[in-house]
Parts: structure tokens; C-alpha cells; sequence
């Protein structure tokens, strides 16, 4: 599951002036109705990412190999996340060339919504554990384009003054996402996929498949909204560079040595986000087979945490984003936040129960709710450069697919080794590891 999270400098509330190869974001067009689309067009994104990722995935896996299994669950996750990490910066670069009357991003956010709507139906069909993988990689090939060509809307049509705001409304996403697909995929109690223990003895109306059909139909419902009622500037007039194959892959490499804080601000997102998602992989079945949730009740246990989870994480991000932009600082809350996390990995080690995972989702809900305020923020700060502003944000998003690459064979040997109990702790210490990285990243308060 790839989910792209968020996404530089001075404080907030003085940026730097631009240098000769940046230029400051321009007032965005519409920004009444950008402030509406964006994050609808994020919620879209990450009702799939989660939805799929965190229900429809590991129920199919149910299906086809009959059991809970993590190997198989890995393998179909991992194909999909490894497809993702190419996507994203691939994607990001063609829409920083590409020259339109409907700008640089529309017509990819379009494009990729399309073609991963289609991929999704096929996905619903998939009945072995390799075409599950491959169609799931398609998926996140496909939707990293849609999310690098979104994601680039903040630095292309945002000014630095309004980033802790817009910082925040896209983070929304996350939680908006999640509650969606909790209500939406979770509240769907007569899945096919449920067998094996998993929520076998379920009767119902609906099938995993029309999960599957929901979410592809609102990706392309968001896309159409997002471009048709907050539309980018006319791209035709901007400069164009002859393409070469060679420059258009050497391009990709952003060198750590000219751009340490960009480095940094990427390996920091990539600790916090590998500790996430140690613990998200398996939620599932960690629920099931560590806190013991009977099977008639796992699917409303899970939706109901990750509920609460994501009401948490909107009330904190809602209050932090404006914030931000008043203090002009941003590491306090990167750091603040990576820590709060790990202190909430804790609570389940002490309190192995419905109750403990419940307080653990409130506790990382907010700790969470404050990176997704300012991470996007941060990470559009560092930039190198504001023309290739989606390539860029696609390399620094691999921080976002990378840990989902790693995290399942990482949380199937640690279960292997530990058992379920044991992933809270290694998560908290990978937590730490990237909340510390952000107080290397010398260009932002």
C-alpha cells in the first residue's frame, strides 16, 4: 500500500527569497474552492490506499490461501510497494514536462485516476496470491502518478506564507481516508473474502468486489472534481527543455551533499513512516491473533480504532496547521510528534487488550494528526527546485513507499522472532530514529 502521506527555508511567516532557479508559489486560482478540493481529492486517494491496504488486501489474501497468512500478505504488499517506489518520481517528472491549456497536473491526475479505477475492477477479480500482487502493483503504479501530480499542487499553487494550512488540509487525507474506509469497507459485513477466521460467519448484501468498485468510482469522481472546479494555470507559455533519456534519468538522483536537507527531511519521513506502518501491516491480524478479538466482531473492531484513530488525527491537525503558520516554526512538531508516537507504541506492551489498543489509536491518533499538520510543510520548504517541484516530491515520496516495502518482511521476521507483542517496540525505536533525524535539517525552524 502505498500511501503518500505529505509532503523546505525559513520560518513560515518569512520565506526566502526565491533564487534564480526558484521562483515563489504563485497565488493559487480559486483558493476558496482549492481549500475544498484538495483535500477531497486526497481523501479519494487514501480511502483507497487504506481501504484496499488495510481491508480488501489481507481479507483477499484470507480468500485465496484459506488462512491468516503473513508470507502471503508480504508478498502481495511488497510487489505492490516496490511498483509504487518507481511510480511516484517517474510520474512527478513527466507532469513537471508536460505543457497543456489544463496546466501540468490536471491532465495526469485524470489520466491515472482512469487507468487506476480499471486496474482496481481487475484487482477485485484476482485469485491467486501472484496476479493479487502484480494487480496491486499496477494500482499503486498508476495512483503514485495520480498522487505525485496532486501532490505537486501545493508548491506550484500555494504561497509559502498559507503552507502550514495547506500542510494540514492535505494531511487530512489520512484521517478523512481512513474514517471512509472504516465506515465504508470495514462497515461492510457480508464480504466474500471473509473466511478462515478472519470474519467468516458474516452474511450480507455486499461482496469484497463491490469494495473494490466503490473506491475505484470515487477516485475518478474526486479527479473530476478537483480538476474541473479549481483548474491549473495554462501551461503552454512555460519553458521547455529538449527531453534526453539520459538527462531525464540522471534527473531523478537529487545529491545529498548540494541538498542535505531535502536528505534529511527525507530519511526523517522515512523512520516515521516505517514505524507506522511495522504495526498498520498486520493490524488485522494482530488484532486477531494477539488481542484475541472474536471473529464475528474483528471487522467493527477495526473500524471502530481506526475511527477513533482518524478523529484524533483531524482534531490535531486542524488545530496545529494554522498554528505553524503563526509560530513560523515546523521541527518542534516534526519532532514532537515522532516522540508522542513512540511514547503511544508503549501502550499496548503494557496493556495487551481491546482497552490498550483503544488508548494506544487516541494516543498515535493525535501524535499523528501533528506530523500530518506539518510534514507536507517541511517537505516543501526543502525543495532544490520549484520547476521540478512533482519529480522531487516523487523521490521524496518513495519515504512513503519505501517503509511499505520494508515494513512487511520487516514485521513478518519480527513476529517470527518475537511474536505479535514485538512489534510495538522495535516501531517505537524506528519512531525516534526518524523524529530525531528532522533537528539535521538546518534550512527550517
Amino acid at each position: 500500500m502505498s500511501h503518500s502521506l505529505s509532503e523546505g527555508g525559513a520560518a513560515v511567516s518569512a520565506p526566502v527569497a526565491a533564487t534564480p532557479l526558484q521562483r515563489p508559489a504563485a497565488a493559487p486560482r480559486r483558493p476558496g474552492l482549492l481549500v475544498a478540493t484538495l483535500p477531497l481529492a486526497n481523501v479519494a486517494l487514501y480511502l483507497l490506499w487504506l481501504g484496499v491496504g488495510s481491508f480488501l488486501l489481507p481479507l483477499q489474501v484470507a480468500q485465496i490461501t484459506g488462512t491468516n497468512d503473513t508470507t502471503a500478505l508480504s508478498t502481495a504488499g511488497t510487489t505492490g510497494a516496490v511498483l509504487a517506489t518507481i511510480g511516484n518520481p517517474v510520474f512527478g517528472q513527466l507532469s513537471d514536462r508536460t505543457r497543456s491549456r489544463f496546466g501540468r497536473r490536471a491532465p495526469w491526475i485524470l489520466l491515472c485516476a482512469v487507468l487506476g479505477a480499471l486496474a482496481l475492477v481487475l484487482q477485485a477479480q484476482a485469485a491467486t496470491i501472484a496476479t493479487l500482487g502484480l494487480s496491486w502493483g499496477v494500482v499503486q503504479f498508476v495512483m503514485n502518478g495520480y498522487q505525485a501530480a496532486l501532490t505537486a499542487t501545493m508548491p506550484d499553487r500555494v504561497p509559502p506564507v498559507r503552507y502550514g494550512t495547506f500542510s494540514a488540509l492535505v494531511g487530512l487525507g489520512v484521517p478523512l481516508g481512513t474514517i471512509a474506509a472504516a465506515l465504508v469497507i470495514g462497515g461492510v459485513p457480508g464480504t466474500k473474502f471473509g473466511v478462515s477466521g478472519v470474519i467468516g460467519g458474516f452474511g450480507g448484501r455486499f461482496t469484497g468486489a463491490d469494495g473494490y468498485y466503490l473506491i475505484a468510482a470515487t477516485v475518478v469522481a474526486a479527479a473530476l472534481v478537483f480538476t474541473l472546479a479549481s483548474p491549473d494555470s495554462d501551461a503552454r507559455a512555460l519553458p521547455r527543455e529538449p527531453f534526453s533519456p539520459r538527462a531525464f534519468l540522471a534527473n531523478f538522483w537529487v545529491s545529498p551533499r548540494q541538498h542535505p536537507d531535502f536528505a534529511w527531511a527525507f530519511l526523517s519521513r522515512l523512520g516515521v513512516l516505517l514505524g507506522y506502518f511495522i504495526v498498520l501491516t498486520y493490524n488485522l491480524y494482530l488484532l486477531a491473533d494477539h488481542i484475541h478479538i472474536p471473529p464475528q466482531d474483528l471487522l467493527p473492531t477495526v473500524g471502530f480504532l481506526m475511527v477513533v484513530n482518524a478523529v484524533c488525527t483531524v482534531a490535531a491537525s486542524v488545530l496545529v496547521g494554522p498554528l505553524v503558520d503563526r509560530v513560523g516554526r515546523v521541527k518542534p512538531f516534526v519532532l514532537g510528534s515522532g516522540v508522542a508516537a513512540a511514547v503511544a507504541l508503549t501502550i499496548p506492551i503494557a496493556s495487551p487488550t481491546e482497552n490498550g489498543m483503544l488508548a494506544y489509536n487516541i494516543a498515535g491518533g493525535l501524535a499523528f494528526g501533528v506530523y500530518m499538520a506539518v510534514d507536507m510543510a517541511l517537505i516543501t520548504k526543502v525543495l532544490p527546485r520549484t520547476e521540478d517541484a512533482g519529480k522531487d516530491l516523487g523521490v521524496i515520496n518513495i519515504a512513503n513507499a519505501g517503509p511499505q516495502i520494508l515494513a512487511p518482511t520487516l514485521a513478518g521476521w519480527i513476529v517470527a522472532a518475537g511474536g505479535y507483542e514485538a512489534l510495538f517496540p522495535v516501531a517505537a525505536v524506528v519512531s525516534l530514529i526518524g523524529a530525531f533525524g528532522v533537528l539535521r535539517v538546518r534550512g527550517v525552524r
